[in-house]
């Protein structure tokens, strides 16, 4: 009875003490809110701060990654992942339309400058005729690496064809240009088979290539670059959930904003400063 009796007199001694421990204002592990965000490519440094900061609220951020752009979403709509951070609005929008799918932006995060790179050549002035250029391979994505060829004076594009171009809408090629598309992931692997290849930003980045030093020719962020804001999204139902709007604000913030001048060499520009929170 006396083992008994001390058995029972530590117990209520270890409940007491954790009773203590959890009235202090810090959440325990185990009641941490987990919230899993969907991300392309191994770079999380600028998220990193963000799930520091939310851990301190009771939120667990957990990051789930995917290797291409058609995985993030479709994990997204069957409830597998919480949140993705990988898209700008033009992409989401596309998705939505070709899915039948009702994801939608709870953010801004960054602007990250498309560019266009080569292992070969300094100037895009060096380009010969019949060379070589990989393009992503997505609508979206593909229709602005378009563009922004066109923008370098190196191609022309119908102007009826908008915002999504395709190479059967280039009206002049002076240096018929052989123009490849890839998925968004390779382009970046494509260097040494190219003259030029158009990488997206968070592609270079991964890659080893600061964008703002490496690229031979950057997109400009203006008022035309709106439409390619990245943003966090979550499905519509989910669009005003407090933990994910905590989400929301703990990324935009001055300490992200530095994270994001650091990391990308000064290539990206924190959207919500720029376009705006949402």
């Amino acid at each position: 009875m006396k083992k008994v009796s001390t058995f029972i007199l530590g117990a209520v001694l270890l409940l007491a003490i954790t009773g203590c421990s959890s009235g202090n204002g810090k959440t325990e592990a185990k009641d941490q809110q987990v919230v899993k965000l969907g991300v392309i490519g191994a770079d999380t440094d600028v998220w990193d701060g963000v799930k520091e900061r939310l851990s301190k609220e009771g939120i667990d951020l957990e990051y789930v990654k995917f290797s291409d752009y058609n995985q993030p979403n479709a994990a997204l709509s069957d409830g597998s992942i919480d949140l993705n951070s990988f898209q700008h609005q033009f992409f989401l929008d596309n998705y939505n339309e070709e899915h039948g799918t009702d994801l939608v932006s709870i953010g801004n995060t960054v602007s990250a400058p498309l560019g266009i790179y080569s292992d070969k050549i300094k100037d895009l002035k060096e380009l010969k005729e019949g060379d070589k250029v990989a393009i992503p391979n997505d609508v979206t994505n593909g229709g602005r690496a378009l563009l922004l060829l066109q923008s370098a004076d190196l191609i022309k594009v119908d102007e009826a064809a908008g915002q999504t171009p395709t190479v059967s809408d280039i009206t002049d090629n002076p240096l018929k240009l052989e123009i490849s598309e890839l998925d968004a992931s390779q382009t970046a692997r494509s260097l040494s088979d190219v003259a030029i290849s158009v990488i997206n930003s968070g592609m270079a980045v991964d890659a080893g290539l600061a964008p703002k030093k490496d690229a031979i020719f950057l997109e400009p962020v203006d008022e035309r670059a709106k439409p390619y804001v990245n943003i966090i999204v979550a499905r519509k139902e989910d669009a005003d959930n407090d933990v994910y709007q905590k989400v929301v604000a703990a990324y935009q913030t001055e300490e992200t904003a530095k994270d994001i001048e650091s990391t990308s060499k000064g290539s990206n520009v924190p959207a919500w400063e720029t376009f705006g929170k949402k």
